[in-house]
């Protein structure tokens, strides 16, 4: 039996120090472990280096608030509700966060390594491209592959020869295994065990791959009742290290079966923050204007959150207007 550790959101932010590797679950406007990166924010980390196989708000917003030194990973933004992470591409211009650049594969393989112990993954994926054109290998650019950055492989990949069946040049991507995981996941049970109601993206391999996994959760039920159904969990409690019980965590991304993405949130702000003093005010108004994830909600406002709320037979909210074709 797993002991659950269950820790305010202030803790589990301190957990995070300054320099960490950082991975998250999730996928673009899904299941993002908003409210902690909040905290974050206000607890004023600096020099993360987050790896993501596909970033979103939640890491855009570390971005903008200076928190990050390194991105590594296939791509950031909010789907059709804003393509690029506005902070990250202004950030990489001027300088001040150094990007290095990966496919969808690429990331989601050396999750994968990472998580099975593996020193790195081999694969075909994307060879012959840019990314591995060495004028774009920012981090070699910046001096960081010299072996002393335990973080950063020496080389950003290898090419091989088959030595089995002699079928050509292979490509060896190194592990990552990130100091901390961020994840949200709607439930928890009390002994620990992790469970989604949708598809898992790559969260498993982020949980495995990391020294330290925090959860935030919309609620703590008995782990009795997710275990009458094994195959629909994602981990068990041995594989994680600490729990936060925090209602609307992924606001304004969205929680299958809880609620909805907040679309108009989410428009708004990549609408708002296309220069620092905008993301600045921004901050000003939804991080530093608040003290705890409470007063966010009450600024947020019962109606809105009623909106937003999922229906738990259809998974979705029926009140959110949505397009027509």
């Amino acid at each position: 039996m797993s002991k659950l550790k269950i820790i305010t959101l202030k803790e589990a932010a301190a957990l995070v120090h300054d320099g960490d590797q950082v991975a998250f679950s999730g996928f673009t406007i899904w299941r993002r472990p908003v409210a902690l990166c909040y905290e974050l924010i206000r607890q004023g980390k600096k020099d993360l280096h987050l790896f993501e196989v596909q970033g979103g708000y939640h890491s855009d917003l570390l971005v903008g608030a200076g928190c990050v030194k390194i991105w590594e990973g296939a791509w950031m933004g909010q789907e059709m509700l804003g393509k690029i992470g506005e902070n990250l591409a202004r950030k990489q211009i001027s300088g001040e966060v150094l990007v290095d650049d990966y496919s969808h594969g690429h990331t989601a393989g050396r999750l994968m390594a990472g998580a099975l112990g593996l020193p790195f993954f081999p694969c075909a994926l994307a060879m012959g491209t840019d990314i591995f054109n060495p004028e774009y290998d920012q981090l070699a650019k910046a001096g960081l592959r010299d072996g002393k950055h335990r973080h950063i492989p020496a080389q950003k990949y290898v090419m091989a020869a088959d030595p089995f069946f002699h079928r050509g040049e292979c490509l060896l991507l190194p592990a990552v295994n990130p100091d901390v995981a961020l994840v949200y996941a709607p439930v928890v049970g009390d002994e620990g065990t992790v469970r989604v109601l949708s598809q898992s993206y790559n969260d498993a391999e982020v949980i495995k791959a990391s020294r330290t996994v925090i959860v935030i959760c919309e609620e703590i039920v008995p782990d009795s009742y997710l275990r009458r159904d094994p195959g629909a969990n994602l981990v068990s409690g041995h594989e994680i290290d600490y729990v936060v019980e925090c209602p609307w965590a992924a606001h304004p991304t969205g929680s299958q079966f809880y609620y909805d993405a907040d679309a108009e949130f989410l428009k708004n702000y990549n609408r708002t923050v296309r220069d620092q003093n905008a993301f600045d005010a921004f901050a000003e108004k939804w991080i530093f204007g608040v003290s705890c994830h409470e007063e966010y909600l009450e600024k947020l406002g019962t109606r809105r959150l009623e909106e937003l709320r999922a229906s738990q037979i259809l998974g979705y909210s029926t009140r959110v207007k949505r397009g027509t074709r």
